[in-house]
């Protein structure tokens, strides 16, 4: 049976550099992938993210599935064509989300109600892997009971036994469709280990999800990208049980620049968030530099947690670009703090697509700054 191809080109302590395959192109590793929930990276088109040379973005399972469903999902021929987007797209399984809205949890599955219409909705492994499958997905997430951080190690324990059942189903369910998506493409299939902040739990997760041969493997939660001491404490226990040659992700990792160094340092290929753009849209304009002392390195900002408010009086006339060593195409088209603080506090709607331009870039160039120096 086929498998999607991933090499490991070279480590630098814990940090690691490769690359994988999908059917719409090779993406290179470690990698920040923008979050496009409604199969739109917010208020950028498809020619914006290109130009963020991001290689590959994320689509929510839960909210297509939703609107504008499947029948018009499998109308256009899947996600890509639906949007215009030709590079690789990775779908989380839906679990999360169901999780966030507080869906009634059992061992078949979970029943939700929809944040559109109220309507109820029932969610089990088979169907999270056909909906992927419909959406035509490069890579499909494992169903997975999500956990908070304060969770009670018994409410855990029970999560973890589920999201090794649900991971059982969803790899049958993927080996019965042959691997592939409705529209005849390989489909990678990532599993989650769980655990929440128990490190006995997160162990037997991860021996459970990688006696599986998924093609890569995730690491979920509440702590993983909202707690990132919790981040790495978790990445620590599972460093000696994780295979070597399969990506690691860590989803929902990302909103602050030194969120992603500190991921790389710990072991992680692969991260995503909503982060980058919801700051953007609400003020917030990353600028700072990846320093290397020696062995080390760190991201470093003269601002606290590497952004500016762009909202303040201070910008008002600083007619200099947000940060002047940033290649995106809102700095270098020369657009100034002070004009971008105008249009922010004006509310014009050309301050989103510029702010998230210079976010998402800011946060992928990043990622390919630290590929270079694992390699160097």
């Amino acid at each position: 049976m086929a498998k999607m191809k991933f090499k490991l080109e070279k480590t630098k302590d814990k940090a690691r550099a490769g690359w994988f395959e999908t059917p719409h192109g090779r993406v290179e590793t470690p990698i920040f992938m923008p979050v496009g929930t409604q199969a739109t990276v917010k208020s950028l088109d498809t020619q914006d993210i290109n130009q963020t040379q991001a290689e590959i973005i994320l689509a929510n399972t839960y909210h297509l599935y939703l609107r504008p469903g499947m029948d018009v999902m499998q109308a256009a021929g899947g996600v890509h064509q639906f949007m215009g987007w030709q590079q690789p797209i990775l779908t989380d399984s839906g679990g999360f989300q169901v999780w966030s809205l507080a869906g009634k949890v059992a061992d078949d599955g979970v029943e939700f109600t929809s944040h559109l219409d109220g309507s109820k909705h029932f969610f089990t492994p088979e169907k999270a892997i056909e909906i992927q499958r419909q959406i035509g997905a490069d890579i499909m997430m494992a169903f997975d009971q999500c956990t908070a951080d304060e969770a009670a190690f018994s409410d855990t324990q029970l999560a973890v036994q589920r999201t090794f059942a649900w991971a059982q189903r969803c790899y049958q369910a993927w080996e019965t469709a042959g691997r592939q998506t409705s529209y005849g493409k390989y489909q990678a299939l990532f599993g989650i280990i769980q655990g929440a902040m128990h490190r006995e739990l997160r162990r037997e997760s991860a021996q459970q999800i990688t006696s599986l041969d998924f093609d890569g493997i995730a690491v979920g939660g509440e702590t993983i990208g909202y707690n990132m001491e919790g981040t790495a404490q978790v990445m620590e226990w599972l460093g000696d049980l994780l295979p070597v040659n399969k990506p690691r992700y860590a989803m929902g990792l990302g909103r602050d620049p030194q969120d992603l160094v500190a991921a790389v340092k710990v072991g992680f290929d692969m991260f995503d968030c909503v982060g980058p753009t919801r700051l953007a849209r609400n003020g917030a304009l990353y600028s700072g530099a990846l320093v290397v002392r020696g062995d080390d390195f760190n991201f470093e900002s003269e601002l606290p947690k590497g952004r500016l408010s762009i909202g303040r009086s201070q910008f008002a006339t600083d007619f200099t670009v947000i940060d002047a060593t940033c290649d995106c195409d809102t700095c270098q088209s020369g657009y100034t703090r002070a004009y971008l603080h105008h249009l922010y506090k004006a509310k014009e709607l050309s301050y989103y697509r510029l702010a998230s331009i210079h976010n998402t870039r800011f946060m992928v160039r990043l990622s390919q700054q630290l590929r270079h120096l694992i390699l160097s």
